[in-house]
């Protein structure tokens, strides 16, 4: 369902941690996203990976706007603006990518849907927020120089909201390191669900483990 563009980036935010997750499976996608809102991550990126990803996301969404509305789903690795307008059609409420691309960025600002591009430079950074970006997503965030270019970054451009996907782990030091330099969120995959939560279908240690991650986090930020 459509949400106001400056709530969801609140939720983000305000969640810290943002689940990244992908599964050809629309019942997988189901049970994983909710044990991600019941550990209190209501906030999830379903990243555009596989064939018919598209579709899979349309049922996912369907399902939530009827069963949990309060779920706030977002399309990960979007890189150009068609399959951007396609995830938005689907429900999607903010948009993040590999990239900065602009005709992404006209478009979701046309239809006030948050857009997180992957920027790995300051003039990258700079860019997107031209554009219109609130949060900009620092990818891949261990290889373009991790806590030290957030610290870097900040330092002549304050306003800016960095959230890092790749390179942060679900354990105080790396959680501690990252959100000390800075950053205001960060997205999670298969560090935070894991190969062997997913292949046993361990819903409820998804849940445990996306719950412990958070509580850590907001410990760590005081919040």
């Amino acid at each position: 369902m459509p949400r106001d563009r400056l709530q969801t980036l609140g939720a983000m935010i305000g969640q810290g941690v943002i689940p990244v997750f992908y599964d050809p499976d629309p019942q997988v996608c189901i049970a994983v996203i909710q044990a991600c809102a019941n550990g209190g991550a209501k906030c999830v990126e379903f990243t555009n990976r596989g064939d018919f990803a598209a579709q899979v996301f349309a049922d996912v969404s369907r399902h939530f706007a009827r069963v949990d509305p309060t779920v706030i789903l977002g399309a990960g690795s979007i890189v150009d603006a068609p399959t951007a307008a396609l995830y938005i059609a689907s429900g999607a409420n903010f948009v993040v990518g590999p990239m900065l691309n602009a005709e992404v960025a006209t478009l979701c600002n046309r239809r006030m849907i948050p857009y997180s591009p992957g920027c790995g430079t300051a003039t990258e950074i700079g860019d997107a927020q031209a554009l219109g970006v609130e949060i900009v997503k620092m990818f891949p965030g261990g290889a373009v120089g991790g806590p030290e270019f957030v610290k870097a970054v900040l330092g002549p451009m304050p306003w800016t909201k960095i959230m890092p996907t790749g390179g942060v782990e679900p354990d105080e030091v790396s959680l501690r390191a990252w959100f000390g330099a800075g950053i205001v969120a960060c997205g999670m995959g298969s560090g935070l669900i894991t190969k062997a939560l997913l292949e046993a279908r361990d819903y409820a240690g998804i849940e445990t483990r996306v719950r412990a991650t958070l509580d850590l986090t907001h410990r760590i930020r005081g919040v």
